[in-house]
C-alpha cells in the first residue's frame, strides 16, 4: 500500500509538470558541478542555487565572509541523496517571483528530466517545507510531498525527535518537533506569536504567511489552550528560542 501511494504521488507530480510545460518558458538548463548540501548546488558556470520551498539540515554555516562546517544531524544523508539526484547531471531551473536570496544565491525550482527535485527531497523525507512568500508557485505540491513523507515515516521523519517546549534550547539550529501547550497568542501588524507557558520557546508566524493559514481555514487564535507539535528548525532571536511556521502544515494539533 505504501508503494502504491508513493508511486501514485510520483505519477501526479509527473503528469502535472508534463501537462504544464508552458510554465517552463522562463527556465534554463545547466550542468551541476557540485552539491553543497540538501538544498544548495553549484552549477558549471559557478552559479550558486538554493532550492525554493524546502530546508534541509546544514552541512555548513556562514561566519563573516566564509563558510564553516557544522554537520547538523541528518545533514550528510540529505546531501548524499541530493547528490545522487543531480550531481553531474543537466538540470532545468525555473525561477519564481524573488530571484535571489540575501546571500546572492539564485532561488529556483530544480528539475532533472521529469523529476521535480524540490518535491522529491520532501517526499523522501530529506527536507522540510520552507515557504517564503512571494515564492509559493508550487506550494500545494510541496505540501503534499511532505505530508506523504510524514505519514510514511520516511527519512528524517523516522528519526526526528519530539521535544517538550521547555527543552527546545538543547536543539538550537536543529530540525526537530517541539510539543507544548499554547498559553497565549500575541498578534501585531507584522507578526503572530504562539507562547508556550514559562518556556523560552515560541512559534512565529509572519504577516506574509497568514494567507496560507486563512486559505486552510485555520484560526490562529483557536490555537490558545491547545497542545501543538511544531516542526522546523530551532533558532534564537533576541535570546528567545523560536521556530518560524510559514505554513499550517508545520503545526499539528495534538489535543
Amino acid at each position: 500500500m505504501i508503494f502504491y501511494r508513493k508511486t501514485a504521488l510520483f505519477l501526479v507530480l509527473g503528469l502535472f509538470f508534463f501537462g504544464c510545460s508552458d510554465n517552463f518558458s522562463a527556465s534554463k538548463e545547466f550542468r551541476v558541478k557540485q552539491v553543497i548540501d540538501g538544498d544548495t548546488i553549484i552549477l558549471d558556470d559557478n552559479q550558486s542555487v538554493r532550492y525554493i520551498g524546502i530546508d534541509t539540515p546544514e552541512t555548513r554555516k556562514r561566519e563573516g565572509d566564509t563558510w564553516v562546517y557544522v554537520g547538523e544531524p541528518f545533514a550528510e544523508k540529505a546531501k548524499d541523496f541530493n547528490r545522487r539526484l543531480v550531481e553531474g547531471k543537466i538540470v532545468r531551473l525555473e525561477p519564481d517571483v524573488q530571484k535571489k536570496d540575501k546571500y546572492g544565491r539564485t532561488l529556483a525550482y530544480c528539475f532533472v528530466e521529469d523529476t521535480f527535485i524540490n518535491a522529491r527531497m520532501l517526499q523522501e523525507g530529506f527536507a522540510l517545507l520552507y515557504t517564503i512568500p512571494p515564492n509559493v508557485k508550487y506550494i500545494d505540491l510541496l505540501v503534499k510531498a511532505q505530508e506523504d513523507a510524514r505519514k510514511n515515516n520516511r527519512g528524517l521523519w523516522a528519526e526526528i525527535p519530539v521535544i517538550p517546549a521547555k527543552d527546545a534550547g538543547k536543539y538550537l539550529n536543529q530540525i526537530i518537533v517541539v510539543e507544548g501547550k499554547v498559553s497565549s497568542v500575541y498578534q501585531s501588524a507584522k507578526v503572530t506569536i504562539l507562547n508556550f507557558g514559562r518556556s523560552d520557546f515560541k512559534t512565529v508566524i509572519f504577516k506574509n504567511d497568514l494567507a496560507s493559514f486563512m486559505a486552510a481555514g485555520v484560526s490562529i487564535s483557536a490555537y490558545k489552550g491547545k497542545t501543538l507539535r511544531i516542526s522546523g528548525k530551532v533558532k534564537k532571536y533576541k535570546d528567545k528560542l523560536e521556530i518560524i511556521a510559514g505554513h499550517p502544515s508545520s503545526i499539528e494539533v495534538v489535543d
